[in-house]
């Protein structure tokens, strides 16, 4: 059974820095969500909010407010929230030190690791709670570097990256891996970030929190304990940041670890500035595309759009454009779902279409 989770989001529910929560209401394999709190969006249902469909996951406007009306309690305290800065405020530290008091287990995602803290592990202590630290890595030991082990394994692996932090890459990703189980295919997933793992990926790293050192061989570790353990007929790997971002190198690592295929860009047409270096220009998508395929051996399949600040009709242009001046396919899968994605793929790795034929005849007799 899984266990039951409040996420803390103030100010942030369904906003950039939100991507954690937005994440797991959206997906959560590992917790069963009771509530999000954001007094700014008091008393609304969280799916409606952020996705027009509701899931009758409240909104409250306080820990305070969850302590009152929710009961049982839940079991974990999760911090939703992704600040560039990536620490607590002062007022967040008293909220969290609170769940703890009333005997939840806090996840946390931010680099700042609460079991390094001597009150917070004082206060776990006292009320019997764990903390998880989820970007907390190994010790260097038990890390690994680059082997080359991947180099040999046959099954196609396809790299989600994009312009931009928080542009969609890890929902595109999920929804993608449902799309492909749906028609049959066995894929493994590979998270790359927190809240990935959070939500309940089966395989994956916080890569943004770890010696450089190491960075690309986990990426690889992963892969390669997915292939060992599921033989699956592909493999998907989160991206994170952008590879022309001045602020963030993940990207680097996650093309060096993976040596993808196949990559899939994804790209917020009205986004003009970076979202937490808002002093730099976003790059444009071309650029991007061809930056990625200067830097490694593959070929970008497809592009997926955020759409942020765009209507529907819009969208729909935009796809059209990009058809046009890219000569791949382009889609919302938000919107309009993933079957553009799967065709490219398909049409990429032919192995993976002989083995959809397969299906199909099976299927028919």
């Amino acid at each position: 059974m899984k266990k039951t989770a409040i996420i803390y989001c103030e100010g942030n529910f369904g906003t950039m820095d939100g991507k954690t929560a937005n994440g797991l209401i959206r997906n959560s394999k590992k917790y069963m969500i009771v509530g999000v709190i954001d007094s700014t969006k008091e008393s609304l249902d969280s799916g409606e909010y952020l996705e027009g469909k509701k899931n009758n996951i409240p909104i409250y406007a306080s820990l305070e407010q969850v302590l009152k009306t929710v009961s049982p309690l839940p079991d974990q305290f999760i911090y939703g929230i992704a600040p560039a800065d990536a620490v607590l405020k002062e007022e967040e530290r008293k909220i969290v030190l609170k769940a703890i008091e009333n005997g939840m287990d806090i996840i946390n995602p931010l680099q700042e690791f609460l079991t390094h803290d001597e009150e917070f592990m004082k206060y776990a202590e006292q009320f019997g709670v764990t903390i998880h630290d989820v970007r907390k890595p190994l010790p260097n030991k038990d890390l690994h570097i680059f082997s080359g082990r991947i180099l040999d394994i046959p099954t196609p692996i396809i790299a989600i990256l994009g312009t931009d932090s928080a542009v969609g890459k890890r929902t595109t990703s999920v929804i993608l891996e449902a799309a492909l189980e749906a028609k049959g295919f066995n894929v493994s997933f590979v998270a790359t970030g927190q809240t990935g793992i959070i939500q309940g990926a089966k395989y994956g790293v916080a890569i943004d929190a770890m010696p450089l050192q190491f960075m690309i061989g986990e990426i690889e570790n992963e892969i390669m304990k997915a292939y060992e353990n599921d033989r699956p007929d592909l493999i998907i790997v989160e991206g994170q940041g952008a590879l022309s971002h001045p602020g963030y190198i993940s990207s680097c690592g996650i093309l060096r670890g993976a040596r993808p295929g196949a990559v899939i860009v994804q790209h917020p047409p009205k986004r003009q500035q970076l979202g937490d270096f808002n002093f730099m220009k976003m790059p444009t998508l071309e650029s991007e595309i061809e930056l990625i395929e200067r830097f490694s051996e593959t070929k970008v399949i497809a592009v997926t759009i955020n759409h942020e600040n765009m209507t529907n009709s819009e969208v729909d242009h935009v796809i059209v454009q990009y058809e046009n001046q890219f000569e791949i396919p382009a889609t919302d899968v938000i919107l309009h779902g993933c079957e553009k994605l799967i065709t490219s793929i398909l049409e990429t790795f032919p192995e993976l279409k002989e083995r959809r034929n397969h299906l199909v005849e099976v299927l028919v007799n």
